[in-house]
């Protein structure tokens, strides 16, 4: 009945998986056998509580611990019993107690040589750790149980468990090149077992994410798509409004904005936030107020760090668009702050992305070229194109600024190809209104002044030409103020006919 019941698990079909074990709960129990009872509510109550049916699961936990309690030997279901309680810590916000615990937990497993035991918990002692900040020491652990996983040593069960939650915990903590290796070792073990269904929606989830950074968007969509159809099956609500949300990003970035909207409302019917992408998809369509409210109640509802990190970058590139240079300043710093504690390669090239766009608003070009080397060399190294073409865009901002319109137009043209060969429609549009005037008379306007008159001759109000060179609203103003100054005109309307009369758009 386990075996069947472990079957019935990996198929998918956990309504049968719960009735079967339930039946070998109860003949356990007919046989005399009260601690392997306990093992089928242990798992009863774990699957129970994963769904959200948490007074079932506490039902099937307080027997379990209740038929260990009458026990008097020493055994390793005291440890199986132990993660319950680390899970309980865990939600209360008891890091360091729930470490302890699955610590505990993880001995008496490795003393009884139960594998299975001591895998689970040793990844849990690790999240717990890593949680507390304490990243090296977590992954390590992490390692450790993951090295039972691949010499398939563990339960099928157990196996997709650890898989599944340490590259969770890669991704979280923003550890790319583990992440990347743990995803394709659950790919092989996925595909070793064609009829596989539990674990899959989350394979296909990761697999996507790293598909996405990697810059194969198409084969990212449909993975995430497939996503959505596994948790469906296993009817996954919250799994399903992942899926739905890497959906929407892919969409997003390809210029897909009604499919995108579409998949953030799906997202958020699930019960997943879709933030910070339905903020970015605001900001793409011009609505900067939207984007701006949305991200500040997606981030004042977030006091974990790692979690604050998934939005800081999104806020200080709203913030920026709306002019307000100063609040995304702080947003800034706080990610430093997290890329510290973290030592990420991917938090440091965020929080170096993030700098030199804070400090190119500030109009100190010089001091935004370094920030922003860095973080196109850490994309690069991350295998980011579309991170990387982004650090590229500003790059050349901050070039022309500086007079130095041949690195300018290299930069631009670098980044230009990487979007063409990603399909970021979005981004190639942008780069066309940012494009240098082709006249060589530039009638005593700087490169900076040049820019924010091209976009001042179509049309764009101060905010949206800030938002598109990342620049402040007030320095916008300036500019402007300074091109009527040098042209002899005194309005837009003015200053938009000369650009078009002299060629200088």
């Amino acid at each position: 009945l386990v075996l069947l019941a472990e079957s019935a698990f990996m198929l998918g079909r956990d309504g049968e998986f719960l009735g079967i074990l339930e039946r070998a709960h109860q003949a356990y129990l007919d046989a005399g056998e009260p601690l392997r009872a306990v093992r089928c509510a242990f798992w009863i109550g774990m699957n129970l509580a994963l769904r959200g049916e948490m007074g079932p699961a506490g039902g099937w936990l307080g027997r379990a611990q209740r038929l260990l309690d009458r026990e008097e030997q020493d055994c390793v279901e005291r440890g199986y019993m132990l993660l319950p309680a680390s899970f309980q810590r865990e939600g209360a916000g008891d890091h360091a107690g729930a470490a302890a615990l699955a610590g505990q937990a993880a001995e008496i497993g490795e003393r009884f040589g139960d594998r299975d035991l001591f895998a689970i918990a040793l990844h849990q002692q690790g999240f717990m750790l890593i949680r507390q900040g304490e990243v090296k020491t977590g992954l390590d652990l992490m390692d450790e149980a993951m090295v039972a996983v691949t010499a398939r040593e563990l339960s099928p069960i157990v196996a997709g468990v650890v898989y599944c939650g340490v590259i969770l915990a890669c991704q979280e903590v923003y550890e790319v090149r583990r992440a990347k290796e743990w995803t394709a070792a659950l790919t092989r073990w996925v595909q070793e077992q064609p009829d596989l269904v539990a674990f899959t929606g989350r394979c296909l989830v990761h697999r996507s994410e790293i598909l996405q950074l990697q810059g194969a968007w198409r084969d990212a969509l449909e993975e995430a798509r497939r996503a959505g159809e596994r948790f469906a099956l296993q009817l996954n609500p919250r799994a399903s409004g992942v899926a739905s949300y890497r959906q929407g990003e892919l969409l997003r970035l390809q210029g897909e904005f009604a499919a995108a909207e579409e998949a953030y409302r799906k997202a958020s019917g699930h019960g997943w936030e879709p933030q910070p992408g339905l903020a970015q998809l605001r900001l793409a369509q011009g609505k900067t107020d939207a984007a701006v409210a949305a991200i500040r109640r997606a981030t004042s509802e977030t006091s974990d760090p790692l979690r604050r990190a998934a939005l800081l970058p999104a806020h200080v590139e709203i913030l920026l668009a709306a002019g307000e240079v100063e609040a995304a300043r702080a947003a800034c710093r706080e990610l430093e702050d997290i890329a510290e504690q973290y030592q990420s390669a991917m938090l440091r090239a965020l929080a170096a992305h993030a700098r030199g766009t804070v400090v190119l608003a500030e109009d100190d070009a010089a001091s935004a070229l370094g920030a922003l080397r860095r973080a196109a060399r850490m994309w690069q190294e991350l295998e980011a194109p579309y991170e990387d073409a982004r650090a590229r865009v500003l790059i050349s901002l901050a070039c022309r600024a500086l007079g130095d319109d041949d690195a300018a137009e290299l930069e631009l043209q670098a980044a230009r190809d990487i979007f063409a060969a990603l399909g970021a429609a979005p981004d190639l549009a942008r780069l066309d209104s940012l494009a240098s005037p082709t006249s060589r008379d530039t009638h005593g306007l700087t490169a900076r002044e040049l820019e924010v008159l091209r976009l001042l001759a179509v049309g764009k109000s101060n905010r949206e030409i800030a938002g598109a060179l990342v620049i402040s609203e007030h320095t916008v103003g300036r500019h402007v103020q300074n091109i009527y100054a040098k042209l002899d005109v005194s309005s837009r309307a003015a200053a938009g006919a000369f650009a078009f009369e002299h060629r200088l758009v």
